[in-house]
């Protein structure tokens, strides 16, 4: 049985409940997890506000970013077996598996690197006074993580939470965190202090809950559904605590009809198909204009075809959904497509040899008269794809715009007064031009607009996000 961290030891839950942890693959169970409760999460804050107090708060920056350093060091040192952990837990291709832990040791280099140049300010004021502008750690930091990229987003999340000189608990997804225990345990042998990073597991609406209203905490970080999402913002309101959430979204790539075929559907068909469509950023929109779109159309269709879904050690374009609920809602979507009309342009095949009990699903491409379905405006998070045809520049725009979300978009175009009044009228917090990187790069600004959520992070802002300033003025006399 895995076992949770907390002050620097590994630990059950204190009721000693647990939960099962189901395989994507087969439906069965392969490995349990304590089932943390309201208990464990104090324990857990409580451990972290004493880390802050002591040994952990009492660290140079330029001590903590090279214990980031090497904790980078040690995941890829630890990289195949955190590859297997992680590919086993998600049901992904041990490719892709592979450069999951890849980036999250990016996020620890990274963040280690840059731990030590977060500069303050000197602010001119009045004569015989001094000002300063000092930025510190917010305290502690909770991050509630995602399945559908656990190592991935632990380091996302925490590693600039650590940077800053926060201490952090963590509760990650209940379908997917065995590489995130695994990681806080090579953490402490790398010599973090005890408290410093707290990992609790259990259900969202226990262990996840407890942690958004605790009032022990400073800063929450969240990753996942906007129903969720907001029910943590009002949590963290009654003790006026800052949120940075990512919240899903509804991507659309534009192509154009001078658009460069080679590029875009390869990038196109990625985009959806890369990690099971589980992606907030993933390109589940298709808006081509109409000079093109027949010939666009029949071109995509032949690469889409070439799909193919099976087990992690396959290594295949995707694996299986994560759950039983992920399966029967992506189907749900697919019978709606077919119920409202839509025209199935191609479909991706289920490898043979599977097993019958896993959450497999077909990956589609749709072609739809219009943008009204649900399948164009809902996040399905899933491999399924929707096309719709467009006139113009203008509506091109109102269609990438035509949805509660603000997440990500591409640009396809050689035009550069077009890729230029384009990616800056559509509505999302990152543009890519004649290319897509799925939220991509350890040193790019990333979040959404709309009920994508609010907040940065990745990059040098997500170290301001994750923490304050203070002003200090001094009168030194005349």
């Amino acid at each position: 049985m895995s076992k949770m961290v907390i002050n620097g030891e590994r630990v059950a839950a204190q009721d000693g409940r647990t939960l099962d942890v189901l395989s994507p693959v087969d439906g069965e169970v392969f490995e349990t997890l304590p089932r943390g409760q309201a208990a464990d999460v104090d324990l857990a804050v409580r451990a972290a506000r004493d880390a802050l107090g002591g040994e952990w708060g009492r660290l140079s920056a330029l001590e903590r970013g090279r214990l980031l350093l090497r904790l980078g060091e040690k995941v890829l040192a630890h990289h195949e077996e955190l590859s297997r952990i992680e590919s086993r837990d998600t049901g992904k291709p041990i490719s892709t598996a592979r450069a999951d832990i890849t980036v999250l040791a990016r996020y620890f280099e990274f963040y280690g690197g840059a731990a030590d140049k977060v500069h303050g300010q000197t602010i001119p004021f009045q004569q015989n006074y001094s000002v300063q502008l000092v930025r510190e750690p917010l305290g502690v930091t909770a991050h509630i993580i995602p399945w559908n990229y656990p190592a991935q987003m632990f380091g996302r999340s925490v590693a600039p939470a650590l940077a800053m000189g926060n201490a952090a608990v963590v509760k990650p997804a209940e379908d997917a965190c065995l590489s995130i225990l695994r990681v806080a345990e090579l953490a402490l042998e790398v010599g973090f202090p005890p408290g410093a990073l707290n990992i609790v597991t259990g259900l969202g609406e226990e262990a996840g809950a407890a942690l958004s209203r605790h009032p022990g905490i400073n800063f929450i970080t969240f990753t996942g559904s906007n129903e969720v999402g907001v029910l943590i913002q009002q949590a963290a309101a009654v003790n006026a605590v800052k949120c940075v959430l990512e919240l899903g979204g509804k991507s659309a790539h534009i192509v154009f009809d001078d658009a460069r075929a080679e590029l875009a559907i390869p990038a196109i068909v990625k985009g959806i198909v890369h990690n099971t469509g589980q992606t907030c950023t993933a390109g589940s929109r298709l808006l081509v204009q109409k000079g093109i779109y027949p010939r666009f159309m029949e071109a995509l269709a032949q690469e889409f075809s070439k799909v193919r879904a099976g087990t992690p050690d396959m290594d295949l374009t995707c694996g299986p959904v994560v759950n039983r609920a992920q399966f029967e809602r992506v189907n749900r979507y697919i019978a709606k497509g077919l119920a409202d009309g839509m025209k199935v342009v191609a479909e991706g095949r289920i490898a043979d040899g599977v097993p019958s009990g896993g959450y497999f699903v077909k990956p589609t491409l749709f072609s739809a008269a219009s943008h009204d379905s649900d399948l164009f405006t809902q996040e399905i998070f899933g491999p399924v794809l929707v096309s719709v045809p467009f006139e113009d520049e203008a509506e091109a725009i109102r269609l990438a715009n035509a949805t509660d979300y603000g997440l990500l978009g591409a640009v396809w175009t050689e035009n550069g007064g077009r890729q230029q009044r384009v990616a800056r009228g559509i509505q999302c917090g990152q543009v890519y031009i004649n290319g897509f990187g799925a939220g991509g790069g350890v040193e790019l600004p990333f979040g959404g607009v709309k009920k994508s959520g609010h907040g940065r992070e990745k990059g040098f802002i997500a170290l301001e996000e994750m923490s304050t300033t203070k002003t200090i003025i001094q009168y030194y006399g005349a």
